[in-house]
């Protein structure tokens, strides 16, 4: 029986991956090596106590841990302080968001107490990376897998640590790699805002 090529085999805890199919059982790719999922709420990776022989190496000093859970009704979400090192070319997961008044990212933008529209290139990043409004106002420069690259304005905060209620128009906490963008960031990107979630990589500029 021959083995799958390693460009297809299926990676277990801290293996490379590119997709989430690239990894085993219930984990997921996370920054580019597979881990446990924090949705479900596994500890494959955590190598909760039984770690005999083949366990997985500790995670990096680098890793983000959750710091704790928030209820949403009958689910329940991981919520972080932290997110990933910010690199020349971070990692993230690209969301889109409307700013303006009535749309979906409830109140006005934390940095500047405004509505923003569609039409601006704007983000909100996640907790970690909103850094406690130290880059608010400054620029990213968000790279799609197309190719294509813009420069965006930090307006506000994806808070990875609150949910769920009016101010957050009712939406569960980030996750700890989200940059939340407006239209104009999704259309000058050339990608289809309808898919939700791409990978990018991003940077300060």
């Amino acid at each position: 029986m021959s083995l799958p090529s390693p460009g297809l085999a299926i990676s277990s805890c801290n293996g490379a991956c590119r997709t989430l199919d690239d990894c085993s059982g219930q984990l997921i790719c996370i920054n580019g090596k597979c881990n446990d999922d924090p949705d479900v709420g596994t500890h494959t990776c955590g190598g909760g106590g039984g770690g005999q022989g083949g366990a997985s190496p500790p995670p990096s000093s680098n890793t983000c841990q959750p710091s704790g859970s928030l209820e949403c009704g009958s689910k329940s979400y991981p919520k972080y302080e932290c997110s990933p090192k910010v690199t020349s070319s971070t990692p993230a997961k690209l969301t889109n968001n409307d700013f303006s008044e009535g749309g979906d990212g409830g109140g006005p933008s934390e940095c500047d107490g405004q509505y923003h529209a569609n039409s601006e290139r704007v983000v909100a990043l996640s907790t970690g990376w909103y850094s406690g409004g130290s880059r608010c106002g400054k620029m990213v420069r968000i790279t799609a897998s197309n190719g294509e690259s813009v420069t965006a304005k930090i307006v506000d905060e994806c808070d990875s640590m609150n949910g769920c209620d009016q101010e957050h128009a009712g939406q569960p906490p980030c996750k700890n790699n989200i940059v939340d963008a407006s239209n104009a960031v999704w259309n000058a990107l050339g990608l289809n805002i309808d898919l939700g979630v791409v990978d990018v990589t991003w940077s300060m500029v």
